[in-house]
């Protein structure tokens, strides 16, 4: 079967990490299990963390995850390195290092075995990369195709990273924007462009390695990988172990291009719903749209590092995050608990709500036009203000002023702003 007849997501019946079965499901089932303990297991399943851990010595602990799912891509070669990606994270997201892993398969007999060929050589590319070794792995016949890791990591026992100890006064980063959910929803109805396409599989491929060999010089108080339970679910499992409340600053939230427009479409995949469901009356939402609420629960394949981060630590690590060719942004801050658990809110951190605005924006005439001879943007920054040479009134530039300086885009600056 020749690579471009293959179309893997439409055996599939969800894409990706939204096929996940609800949180609110999987609790009510896990708490009637039984309960084990072992004074060397360091991270069971008690606070939903991305993975085991178990103590070897005072040196050493190993990490143990697993992660499949269905067919998010068409494009065989690409599904492998996505889903080995997804499961690599959850090891990054403990602040370990990936060492071993083996292949988790299901796949049709309606397919060939140059497809399979496909998948598990994007995988064990991904494996590559990720500087751990593949040894093997099991297989079944399956109608719906689905591919994963098994994965096994180190880490030192006290420098591990776990998905609870957020502190007041936190900042929170996200390592990657948001929407992928979406934008495969749109893909499986065979809606999104080349260029979509070809976007957001750029940004699911992309390992956390990266972000989290950066994040591992700063002090992490908390971190979790953002992933099938939509930044909402993961964020209300990250403030309920820390009890603490999440300011998530929704205009903050960074959003692959594209998403907004499937979105308004109503293109919401079925785990949005079930995220929604999970969280309950435990998320406030001050969100005045719609497809940007859905977007908090839209189940992300892939998706990026939420790390909670003393704030004197924070104006550097997002600076070097930005560095990437792939970032997601600053999203909002840690407070003692309040009725919520997590808000998503519009409002600016107090931390800068007495700055003022940048010298070079101070001054304008807010009914007057103004020429911006240069403008150079921190990769991510979500500003229509990008051109050179263009015209703006000077309400807008003082605006857009204020909110790359309160949004911490350390390397915005306006060259030169000129009177018309």
């Amino acid at each position: 079967m020749k690579k471009s007849e293959v179309h893997l997501t439409q055996l599939a019946s969800a894409a990706g990490c939204g096929a996940k079965i609800g949180p609110k499901v999987l609790a009510q089932v896990v708490g009637k299990l039984p309960k084990f303990t072992d004074p060397m297991l360091l991270v069971g399943p008690e606070t939903s963390d991305d993975a085991a851990v178990y103590k070897i010595n005072d040196e050493l602990a190993m990490i143990h995850t697993v992660d499949f799912f269905p067919p998010v891509v068409d494009d065989p070669y690409m599904y492998g390195q996505i889903a080995a990606a997804n499961a690599l994270s959850d090891v990054y997201a403990m602040g370990g290092v990936p060492k071993l892993a083996l292949n988790v398969v299901a796949f049709p007999n309606c397919l060939g075995p140059e497809v399979l060929e496909q998948i598990l050589r994007g995988g064990a590319d991904k494996v590559m990369e990720a500087g751990a070794v593949l040894a093997g792995g099991h297989t079944i016949n399956d109608k719906e195709p689905k591919y994963g890791l098994c994965v096994t990591g180190y880490v030192h026992p006290d420098k591990m990273w776990k998905n609870y100890g957020a502190e007041e006064g936190d900042i929170l980063i996200l390592t990657k924007p948001l929407g992928c959910g979406i934008l495969n929803t749109a893909i499986k109805a065979e809606m999104a462009s080349q260029e979509e396409i070809e976007r957001v599989q750029k940004i699911m491929a992309k390992l956390n390695k990266y972000a989290a060999e950066i994040a591992s010089k700063y002090t992490i108080h908390s971190c979790t990988d953002v992933t099938g339970f939509s930044l909402a679910g993961h964020s209300l499992e990250m403030a309920k172990g820390s009890r603490k409340t999440l300011v998530i600053q929704s205009e903050k939230l960074p959003i692959i291009e594209g998403v907004e427009e499937y979105a308004q479409m109503g293109l919401i995949p079925e785990g949005a719903y079930r995220n929604r469901d999970f969280a309950g009356d435990e998320v406030r939402s001050e969100i005045k749209e719609l497809w940007m609420e859905d977007l908090v629960f839209d189940p992300q394949t892939s998706g990026g590092l939420l790390l909670a981060v003393p704030a004197e630590e924070a104006d550097a690590l997002a600076e070097e995050l930005a560095g990437m060719d792939i970032f997601g942004g600053v999203i909002g801050y840690v407070t003692e608990l309040q009725d919520k658990a997590v808000v998503f809110a519009f409002d600016i951190h107090p931390r800068y709500a007495e700055k003022t605005l940048p010298v070079r924006l101070q001054g304008l005439d807010a009914d007057k036009m103004y020429r911006v001879k240069e403008i150079n943007l921190m990769p991510g920054a979500n500003s229509s203000l990008s051109g050179n040479g263009e015209v703006f009134s000077g309400e807008f530039l003082m605006n857009v002023g204020l909110n790359l300086f309160t949004t911490q885009q350390l390397n915005s600056r306006v060259i030169e702003v000129v009177a018309e």
